[in-house]
């Protein structure tokens, strides 16, 4: 996360929600250190969650918030604050890069952020805020608070510097930032649920048991038009072995029903250890 901001995002203006959004904007106007910023904002508003919230913020997401701080500070001081890459001759950013630069900042903000979340802790911050409008509004959803919370932080950008494109680009940085958290916590798995309806489920069944040494599930289904009974094959399986099913399955029922899914994680037996994941 640090790497992300300091070298990618913050050369560019850009505040992508949160603390270290507000840090970037003051930095930007005041000349201030960025993981300073961070963790002078971040202290505060941990002690005020604890207090409205109660101790609901364990030693990870303390030692998050030290360790993210110490990280960009570091970073500060041994890269600076210039651009990846810069118009010739000048040390200002070369505006046809912000695209790519913006979008490798946020794959880096996301994968932290992920890896942060994915260890039972938070980010603290904004995420404070916005539990403690939800304790008053509780009609209105934490992710709606947090999405309200961070625009007015990029939003902040535009009387800061005068520049329409910022906000625009904060907000392509928020968006890429959360698929990527979603992806690291979900796993990058490379599984495929399979649904399968046949009149020769026993025959496919069997095969599946022989060529790709995969167990499944029988389902009661009802077909809607004849409200005939249909049992359905459910099997997960790896995506290199999914051609072979699909082939497998047309050679003894070319009539054959498939409803095929990406399956985000698949925990159990013949599959990551569902006792391994939750102790992770």
């Amino acid at each position: 996360m640090a790497v992300g901001f300091v070298i990618f995002i913050a050369p560019l203006k850009l505040a992508p929600g949160g603390v270290y959004g507000i840090a970037i904007i003051i930095h930007h106007l005041y000349d201030f250190p960025i993981g300073a910023i961070g963790i002078s904002l971040d202290i505060p508003l941990l002690i005020i969650g604890t207090l409205w919230l109660g101790s609901r913020f364990g030693f990870k997401t303390i030692i998050g918030i030290i360790s993210l701080a110490a990280f960009t500070s570091s970073l500060e001081f041994l890269y600076g604050y210039e651009p990846l890459i810069t118009l010739p001759n000048s040390n200002l950013p070369d505006p046809s890069a912000t695209f790519i630069l913006a979008l490798c900042g946020a794959v880096l903000l996301g994968a932290g952020l992920g890896l942060i979340f994915k260890s039972r802790a938070t980010s603290g911050g904004t995420d404070i805020i916005a539990m403690i409008l939800g304790k008053y509004l509780k009609h209105v959803r934490l992710g709606t608070l947090l999405i309200v919370v961070d625009s007015i932080i990029v939003l902040g950008t535009i009387p800061a510097f005068n520049d329409w494109t910022i906000p625009l680009y904060s907000w392509l940085v928020i968006y890429v930032t959360g698929v990527v958290v979603d992806k690291v916590i979900a796993g990058f798995s490379g599984c495929k649920a399979v649904f399968i309806i046949s009149d020769q489920y026993e025959e496919i069944k069997q095969t599946i048991f022989k060529e790709l040494g995969r167990g499944g599930t029988f389902l009661k289904g009802e077909g809607m038009y004849n409200r005939t009974e249909k049992k359905v094959i459910f099997i997960s399986l790896s995506r290199k072995q999914l051609p072979q099913l699909i082939h497998l399955v047309y050679q003894i029922d070319d009539k054959a029903f498939l409803s095929i899914f990406n399956d985000s994680e698949t925990l159990g037996e013949g599959f990551t250890s569902l006792r391994e994941k939750a102790l992770h």
